[in-house]
């Protein structure tokens, strides 16, 4: 019982009735002035024009919003209309002008039904009342009835649950409504589906970067930190100290920047490195022990920029996956542009405990990025050595 009467102590189920009066107070003005039915015909033609005009769906969202959810900033449903939002901006398309002028006629006409059931059922109250009481109203319920009678009252109840139930009735109507024609169209959720996964894509894309980013500087510092206290020798230890430096400054430039894109999507992500940068973190590794034999073959400036952001990244994993895995060790690094493709190869001597091609996040990361430019990307033993190959297209 008390479920029942819940729907009754909010404010939106009187909101939702009131916005259907809404629609019926113009035409019904113009009706008592004008003592005319026709008003009614006129008045559904006029909303026809009017639902074409783009600023209507508007200004009919944000009412939706106001008085059929009772939160003006609300994009959904309160849970009675079959959830979706209402759409504020203006119509774009003629199937959302179709749609709202189809909107204005079923609230008029629903409006229209509504309010002369509430109407009738309250007259029909205060008439039963009166006879209750002993007054004879003229016509009405009460006319069929008979004479006064004191047992009239006993109607009162059943007449208040059925105006109940068409004010909770047709207010969860009006909103499902709502929901269905000044909802987004198909092509609206389609755009903002693909907004979503824009998102999503450059989340995963920030957490690659601060994966390579990161862990590339925390391997630098640390094998630099256990190379320093090995040898013991004062100018060796300066020396890995300022790599520790330069490598930890280059990490918090791309934590700023990364950090800049989360606190304002709108703000482009800025200049990132590209494979013309190539030789910091060439440097980088050759400071942290390893002998690179780097050969950068090709116009490596006339690369896309995505391809050769993404080949950066690349580079970067594949040198901090041979200082983890294989610590200071010679290592062969070859990036050549030939015709459409760029090709980078990576190797270094195999370890003793290889990792496993199908498991760990940073081949897993590099076969990701590879995927996403529509390139390829391999990992295993090659004869004494283990390889990373990587394939992207240039166009």
């Amino acid at each position: 019982m008390v479920g029942l009467l819940r729907p009754f102590g909010r404010a939106v189920t009187y909101t939702r009735l009131l916005h259907l009066f809404v629609a019926v107070v113009w035409p019904a003005v113009l009706q008592f002035v004008t003592d005319a039915w026709w008003i009614w015909a006129v008045a559904a033609a006029a909303l026809v024009p009017a639902g074409l005009v783009p600023a209507m769906r508007t200004v009919e969202g944000l009412q939706a919003r106001l008085l059929l959810t009772g939160h003006p900033h609300d994009r959904g449903g309160d849970g009675d209309g079959g959830g979706g939002g209402f759409v504020v901006t203006p119509s774009s398309t003629g199937e959302d002008r179709g749609r709202l002028v189809l909107w204005l006629e079923a609230r008029l006409l629903l409006g229209c039904v509504v309010s002369l059931v509430v109407a009738q059922l309250l007259y029909a109250v205060v008439d039963l009342v009166a006879s209750a009481a002993g007054d004879r109203p003229n016509g009405g319920v009460v006319g069929l009835l008979g004479p006064s009678q004191a047992w009239h009252i006993a109607l009162v109840p059943g007449l208040l649950t059925a105006l109940a139930a068409a004010v909770w009735g047709s207010g969860t109507l009006i909103t499902a409504l709502a929901v269905r024609l000044l909802g987004p169209s198909p092509a609206e959720r389609l755009a903002a589906l693909e907004e979503r996964t824009e998102q999503l894509l450059e989340r995963t894309r920030i957490a690659r970067e601060l994966h390579d980013s990161i862990g590339h500087a925390l391997t630098v510092a640390v094998l630099q930190a256990g190379a320093a206290r090995a040898a013991d020798d004062p100018a060796f230890t300066r020396r890995a100290l300022d790599a520790i430096e330069e490598t930890g400054r280059a990490a918090l430039e791309d934590l700023e920047r990364v950090l800049g894109v989360l606190r304002d999507s709108g703000k482009p992500a800025g200049t990132r490195p590209t494979l013309t940068d190539a030789d910091r973190l060439l440097e980088s590794a050759r400071a942290s022990g390893a002998e690179v034999d780097a050969d950068l073959t090709g116009p490596l400036e006339g690369v896309p920029g995505p391809v050769s952001r993404e080949g950066y990244r690349i580079l970067q994993e594949s040198l901090t996956n041979v200082l983890r895995h294989a610590g200071s060790v010679p290592a062969r690094v070859r990036v050549s542009v030939e015709g459409a493709t760029l090709r980078l190869d990576v190797r270094n001597p195999l370890p003793a405990d290889p990792p496993d091609p199908a498991r760990g996040s940073g081949l897993r990361g590099i076969r990701e990025r590879a995927a996403l430019l529509g390139g390829s990307a391999s990992a295993g033993p090659v004869g004494d050595d283990w390889q990373v190959h990587v394939e992207l297209p240039v166009r």
